[in-house]
């Protein structure tokens, strides 16, 4: 009897009880943004869109800066990483920041991108980031050579590059104090393209490598910024832009860019805009009341 008890208690052990979880040690990141901060902090640049990176748990712009790249990449933790090393690497290379502060060739980039902002009002713009609409135009039409203004492609990105940041600036993410989620995310940019009474075609190869380094840059360095992108007074020959985004732009991306003849029709594109009438402070080209570009805009510095 006592045997068949003790056989019987050999064959069905009775079950362990469950070990209590162990804590997580005090450095061991515990979610994706975390591991994001982890991998930012063994990088040996600390900054990103004028933010130097702190720990997100308690520095919502860094919330903000890593949020993005894990939006960017669905979630995936392993691409938001690899993106995030990449732009760190980059940023460490180009020092974006110091772009702002350097001066480019006026024959080669006057009149060709400019930033502008609009706010519903100063008490509005102080409550949320909703409330106020930051632009990047790129006047690609008002190219006098493709050549010089294409031609060193290291120089056209520099300006490209400072152009961008400026809008960043913008957007003020080193004072934010609304942090996002992969649902709500309010610091993003316009940007429009006008391509009127542009004079080059689609095989101008400067063009096409300026054009196709430009667009990886952005789609590594800068994911998350742009809430939409127009591209005004498209002419038929310039179709080959879209085959080159497709190759480098996340399908979710693409649907956010909008061809238009006539960018004259511009303005009415904003109506569900929180700035009120948005449409209508637009310069005029764009089918709004405000002054023109160079008057309301600011661009990187040209002498």
């Amino acid at each position: 009897m006592a045997e068949a008890q003790a056989q019987a208690t050999t064959e069905n052990p009775k079950p362990e009880a469950p070990k209590p979880a162990e804590a997580p040690k005090p450095d061991e990141p515990t979610t994706p943004i975390q591991e994001l901060w982890a991998t930012a902090k063994a990088h040996t640049y600390p900054e990103v869109w004028g933010v130097t990176l702190a720990d997100p748990a308690t520095h919502v712009p860094s919330q903000i800066v890593l949020q993005k790249y894990l939006n960017a990449n669905d979630g995936d933790i392993v691409k938001a990483r690899d993106q995030l090393t990449k732009t760190l690497d980059w940023r460490a290379k180009l020092q974006p920041l110091e772009l702002i502060k350097k001066s480019y060739n006026k024959a080669k980039f006057e009149g060709l991108g400019y930033v502008t902002k609009y706010v519903a009002s100063e008490e509005q713009a102080a409550e949320g980031p909703e409330f106020q609409e930051i632009f990047t135009w790129n006047i690609y039409g008002g190219v006098k050579s493709i050549d010089e203004t294409f031609g060193n492609l290291d120089e056209f990105i520099n300006w490209r590059v400072a152009l961008m940041e400026l809008a960043v600036q913008e957007l003020s993410l080193s004072t934010a104090t609304k942090p996002i989620t992969a649902d709500y995310d309010p610091y993003k940019i316009f940007q429009v393209h006008d391509y009127k009474s542009i004079s080059f075609l689609r095989q101008s190869p400067v063009v096409k490598t300026a054009s196709t380094e430009t667009i990886k840059v952005f789609a590594t360095a800068y994911p998350e910024l742009l809430k939409e992108k127009f591209f005004v007074n498209v002419p038929v020959i310039m179709g080959f832009m879209y085959g080159l985004m497709k190759l480098f732009v996340a399908p979710k991306t693409i649907k956010k860019f909008h061809p238009m003849s006539n960018g004259g029709k511009l303005a009415l594109e904003f109506a569900e805009s929180k700035v009120p009438a948005l449409g209508e402070k637009l310069p005029t080209e764009y089918g709004g009341k405000g002054v023109d570009l160079k008057a309301q805009g600011k661009e990187p510095s040209i002498e």
